[in-house]
Formats: C-alpha cells, sequence, structure tokens
C-alpha cells in the first residue's frame, strides 16, 4: 500500500510539473461578486490523487430555488441521474440546499454501486447541514467506470462545513478541475425593480465537449427573487446558443451538468415573468454569464492553441445551419489545419458538404475573417494566399459560410485540434 501510495503521489507531481496553461487564457481568474446566500468550501479528499483539491462543497440558504441541465447521454452517471431525479419534483424553498462536487471519478458506469455512492454523500452533507436530502445535488468528473471512493469525500464533509465561505468561489473553481489549465468564472451585475441584482458563476470543461448539455460542469448563482420553474424556463431557452454552441472533439461526457441557483436575497422585486422588463433584462445578463463560460470552456480545449468563431448564415432552415455549424466545427481536417495554421478552405467546402444540409455549390461564399475566399462555386478572384495564410496565424480565427438559402444563421465556437490532444487523452487513465 505505502509503495502504491508513492506511485501515486509521483504521477501526481509528473502530472503538474506537465501542466501547462493555454495560451488563449484570461491573465487571471475574475473577481467574482459575493453572492448573498451562498458559501463555498474546498478540500482535498484523495479521490485519485492525494494532495489535490477535488472536493467542494456550496450551501444555499432557504429560499433558494434550483434549476439544471443535462447531459443527453444515453450512460449518464449516477449523480446525474439522481440530480434530474430531484428536480423533477415540486421544490420546498422554503428549507436550504446543498451541492457536493468531486473531481478525479466521474461515478459513471458504476451499476448500483454509483447510486449508493451518491446517497452517502448526498446523505452525508444532509445530515451535516441540516437540509433535506432531497435537497442536495452532486456532481463528479472524472475517470469512467471506476467505483467512486465515497467514503474519502463523507470523511471530509466536517471540515467542508466548518470552513463554507461567501468568499470561497475561486477555491470551488479549481476543485473541480480535471485536464483543465484554468479555472473559469463570469459574473454580471444588473439594476433590477428596487435593488442591485447579481449574478455569478465557474465552469469546468477542457476534454469531451461536443453540443449536447451539458459537455462540462457549471454552477451559476444569482440572488435574485425567481421560483423553480421560472427559472428552470430561463435556463433551458439559453443553453442552445450557449453551452450547446460549443465543441472541443465532439464528444458528449456522461456526467455534466450546469445548476443555476437563485438565492432570493437581492432587495430588487421578484422577477415573475421572462417576457417583463426585469425578466428580460436578467435573461440577457444570464446569457452573457453563460455563453462567457462557455467560450472559456473552448478556450481551454484539450491542447487548443486556436479559438475559432465558425458564422453560418444564409441556411433555409435552424437544422441546417446547426448541421453546417456542426459539420465545419467537429472536422478533424478543418480542425487541424486551424492547427497548422493552413488555410486551406477546402476543407470548409468539404464539411458542408457532407453535413447533411441542403446547399447548393454555386452559392456558397466563404470568408476567414473580411477576406472572401471562395463564392459562386470558385475560388474568388481577389483571394490572396498570402494574406489568408497571415490571417491564420491569429490566435482568434472567424470562419463565417453563407449558404445564400435563406434567413437562417446559427454560430459555433470551437479550438483547433493538435498533437498535444493526442498527449493528453492518450494515457489519461495512467
Amino acid at each position: 500500500m505505502k509503495i502504491k501510495k508513492i506511485e501515486a503521489e509521483m504521477a501526481e507531481i509528473k502530472t503538474a510539473a506537465a501542466r501547462h496553461v493555454s495560451p488563449l487564457a484570461p491573465a487571471r481568474f475574475p473577481d467574482l461578486p459575493v453572492i448573498d446566500g451562498v458559501e463555498f468550501a474546498s478540500t482535498s479528499a484523495g479521490v485519485k490523487y492525494q494532495g489535490r483539491t477535488d472536493v467542494t462543497l456550496m450551501r444555499l440558504a432557504p429560499g433558494s430555488s434550483l434549476a439544471g441541465v443535462f447531459t443527453r447521454s444515453a450512460t449518464r452517471a449516477a449523480s446525474v441521474l439522481d440530480c434530474q431525479a430531484k428536480l423533477a419534483g415540486a421544490q420546498n424553498t422554503e428549507r436550504g440546499a446543498a451541492i457536493v462536487v468531486n473531481s478525479g471519478n466521474a461515478n459513471a458506469f458504476t451499476g448500483a454501486l454509483g447510486q449508493r455512492a451518491v446517497d452517502d454523500v448526498t446523505g452525508a452533507v444532509a445530515k451535516k447541514l441540516g437540509v433535506p436530502a432531497e435537497r442536495v445535488l452532486s456532481s463528479s468528473t472524472g475517470v469512467i467506470g471506476e467505483p467512486l471512493p465515497a467514503e474519502r469525500i463523507t470523511a471530509v464533509i466536517d471540515q467542508l462545513a466548518g470552513a463554507l465561505d461567501p468568499a470561497g468561489v475561486s477555491g470551488a473553481a479549481h476543485a473541480i478541475m480535471t485536464t483543465d489549465t484554468f479555472a473559469k468564472g463570469a459574473s454580471a451585475e444588473i439594476k433590477g425593480e428596487g435593488g442591485t441584482i447579481r449574478i455569478a458563476g465557474f465552469a469546468k470543461g477542457s476534454g469531451m465537449v461536443a453540443p449536447d448539455m451539458a459537455t462540462m460542469l457549471v454552477y451559476i448563482f444569482t440572488d435574485a427573487k425567481i421560483a423553480p420553474e421560472l427559472l428552470q424556463q430561463m435556463l433551458a431557452g439559453l443553453v442552445d446558443n450557449t453551452f450547446n454552441s460549443i465543441t472541443v472533439d465532439s464528444d458528449t461526457s456522461t456526467s455534466d451538468a450546469l445548476i443555476l441557483a437563485a438565492t432570493g436575497r437581492s432587495d430588487a422585486a421578484p422577477i415573475t415573468n421572462a417576457d417583463s422588463a426585469a425578466g428580460r433584462v436578467f435573461t440577457e445578463s444570464l446569457a452573457s454569464v453563460m455563453l462567457d463560460l462557455a467560450k472559456q470552456v473552448v478556450r481551454d480545449g484539450e491542447g487548443a492553441t486556436k479559438f475559432v468563431e465558425v458564422r453560418v448564415t444564409g441556411a433555409e432552415t435552424a437544422q441546417d445551419a446547426r448541421l453546417v455549424a456542426s459539420a465545419i466545427a467537429n472536422s478533424p481536417l478543418v480542425k487541424t489545419a486551424i492547427a497548422g495554421e493552413d488555410a486551406n478552405w477546402g476543407r470548409i467546402v468539404m464539411a458542408v458538404g457532407k453535413s447533411g444540409a441542403r446547399a447548393d455549390r454555386d452559392k456558397l461564399t466563404i470568408r476567414f475573417g473580411d477576406m472572401v475566399l471562395a463564392r459562386d462555386g470558385w475560388r474568388d478572384p481577389d483571394y490572396d494566399e498570402t494574406k489568408a495564410s497571415i490571417y491564420m496565424k491569429r490566435q482568434d480565427l472567424v470562419i463565417s459560410v453563407d449558404l445564400g438559402l435563406g434567413p437562417v444563421a446559427q454560430t459555433m465556437w470551437t479550438c483547433d485540434l493538435t498533437h498535444r490532444y493526442i498527449d493528453i487523452n492518450a494515457d489519461y487513465r495512467s
């Protein structure tokens, strides 16, 4: 046992030494506002590695509403199934709530043991914090197919409960990281009717990221007064153009979740209608936080060196627009050309053609940034290969395709595909 422990510690040291920060990362984790009614604590439980902060606990004050969207994978993890079941029923918002998250182990494809582990962890949190078990949500991220060592998590619940701090969000954001190279946070502040409303959230995600909600772990908090049903409606309506419009590698995770909580502690009047002035402003601000976090996930794509916005216009239907955007954003040939800074617009043509969407060769227009590369079924007569190659050296790129067939548009965000993606994933379990 001692030898195995030493080997695990050495592996963690090696991993830490090899870890680099994405060149697309922000300068630092943002200063997120304190959300009245939310507290955070994080610690090391040794879920997979010794010495790594890998568990975080979040306590929500009585009166908090909860909402969530989850991966649609057919092999969803036990924690995802448990959250979905708990949020499906009516919420007793008079009681407090909690969220507990671990990294290092996904607790996915673990059979009856998986649900037992969820029950053990959420039950221990409920008992310690004095909240109903049905108001304790959990998430797990990491290796699939390995039993979750729930006893390691329950052993630190007392420690976490004693360390809960309204200003502990940065530690929580770092605790949920796996192959991430930086913690991701975003916030917004708006003027409500009678007071200020604050929104703050954090996320993890780097690989196994594709549009099928969720494809990462995301936790967003607001002090707005919003009932659970309306909160769920708002969240569900914003997913398609934020977290369902990003992709790193076209793979959908078994484990991921987006949980939104509204504590109701703001002095602003309650938001009771999404179409009211207050409802629209709040929805727009929530959307901005969600999109900010979603883009940060792409900027931390495993091995990424380029951030790419794919704009599709002129589609006949919404489905066609999404098919074309997804085909381009997920194409290994497109993504490797971007990694090599190769202005190979022919691969864009290929991706449009294979997408399954209605397209007409003679109506297509392809742009890199402001440059028109191809149109009317042929290379643009003013196309300049040198200028295009120079453009491809940028870290942030825009690829635009106009299908010329209709009024519908779709934007997706992706990254390039480099050899480092292989390096990370070839020995993920090692």
